[in-house]
Formats: C-alpha cells, structure tokens, sequence
C-alpha cells in the first residue's frame, strides 16, 4: 500500500513538473500576428465645438431719466408689451435749493421791474397821446414794458421748471414723463416707486428705469475656448 502511494505521487509530481515545463514553453513562444482587414468607404469628416452661451434680443436699450428726482408711478411691469412713446414711469422732481432760491429771486426782481416799466409807459403814453414828446420816446417807453413783460415771463417759467420739470407752454411734453423709445417687451424694470433716480448726462450713466428689447429678433450670445477658434474659423 505505501509503494502505491508513493509511485501515486511520483506520477503527480512528475505530471505537474512536465505541465509547468509545458506551460513555460508555450508562454515564451512568440504569438502570431493577426492583420484585419476591411473594405475602404467615403465619408465626411464633421469637426464640432461646443459653446456656451444664451439666446438675446439683438435690440435691447435701457431706459433712463432726463431729470433727477424720486420715482412716483411705474405704469409698466416685466413681460408687458410696450409701442414707442408709451408712458414707463414718472418721477416726481425734488429741487436744488439754491436754484430755487436763485428763481425765486429773479421772479421777484422781474416783478419790480415790470412794474417800474409800466408806471413808466402809462406816463409816456399820456404824454404822448396829448402830443408832449415824440413817437419815438414813446416807442422806447413801450420796448422797455415789453422786455420787462418777456422777463418776467421767462423768470417764471424757469422756475416753475425747477419745481415741476415742465412750464405751461410745453403742454405734454415734459422731462418728468419717461416714455418708450421702441416697440417691444419690457424686460425688467430695477426700480419701484420711491426709488431716487440720477439723469442720463455726459459725467453720469444715469438710473436705468427699465429694460426693453424687440424680441423679434434674436441672436446667440456664447464663448468659445480659445483652443476651439481654429475650428470655427475653419467652418466660417
């Protein structure tokens, strides 16, 4: 029993020596090259690029104030459809106290003026009526009550424009009314009633009211990786 045993495990011993010896052969050997081959075919060579980005209207203007001041009615909202001259807002005007001080006083300075003027012709005018002086010393009397007329007169509209940002010769037309300068949609409006608002002017951007744009027209708004240019260049 124990030489079959031992010749049993002579022969494994010897099988996995010879499997090892095997395997070790075939692992060193050299695998064939295999080619693959295939049928050649035309097609168009796409070259894509991704960019990021938004769809805008290609018209879109920020509506500002001529006139500073404090916002006092919003007529419009955001998404409302707007034709030029519609009414957006309107701002109630608070006036520069030294300006008004200085309208004030030239009022009161044309009043006497005008009164000096016409105490003047009312004399003139009886003089000359009773054939005293000559037409032209009247004609002076009458220019001077004339000038002093058209001076009062513009020293109270400038400061009924200080106070109110329109005088009673312009009728509608006023800098205090903020009205649509396109048709389109209003896209925003940053503002709300009582807000103070800064005039558009050379030193000043000025508050923007609202946002309005023709969405009719749109266009794509995106940024390209300047790696992709070439790619788009190439295409263009």
């Amino acid at each position: 029993m124990k030489t079959f045993f031992k010749i049993f495990f002579g022969v494994v011993i010897l099988g996995v020596f010879v499997y090892t010896i095997f395997f070790l052969y075939q692992k060193s050997q050299a695998k064939p090259i295999v080619y693959q081959t295939t049928t050649p075919f035309t097609e168009t060579i796409i070259k894509k690029t991704v960019a990021t980005g938004s769809v805008v209207p290609r018209k879109e203007i920020a509506i500002k104030p001529q006139v500073s001041g404090i916002i006092d009615i919003i007529y419009v909202e955001a998404g409302d459809m707007v034709t030029k001259g519609d009414l957006i807002a309107k701002v109630r005007i608070i006036p520069n106290m030294v300006n008004l001080n200085n309208a004030e006083s030239r009022v009161k300075q044309a009043r006497i003026s005008i009164r000096d003027a016409q105490a003047d012709y009312d004399r003139q005018k009886e003089l000359f009526d009773g054939d005293v002086i000559a037409a032209a010393e009247f004609q002076d009397a009458e220019i001077a009550f004339n000038q002093a007329q058209q001076e009062l007169e513009a020293a109270e509209n400038n400061l009924q424009l200080i106070k109110e940002g329109q005088t009673k010769n312009t009728g509608e037309t006023t800098n205090t009314l903020i009205r649509s300068t396109i048709d389109g949609m209003v896209l925003d409006v940053p503002v709300k009633e009582g807000n103070s608002v800064i005039e558009s002017n050379t030193f000043n951007d000025g508050t923007t009211i609202a946002n309005i744009a023709d969405m009719g027209e749109m266009v794509f708004e995106g940024k390209v990786d300047e790696t992709e240019v070439g790619k788009i260049d190439n295409l263009c």
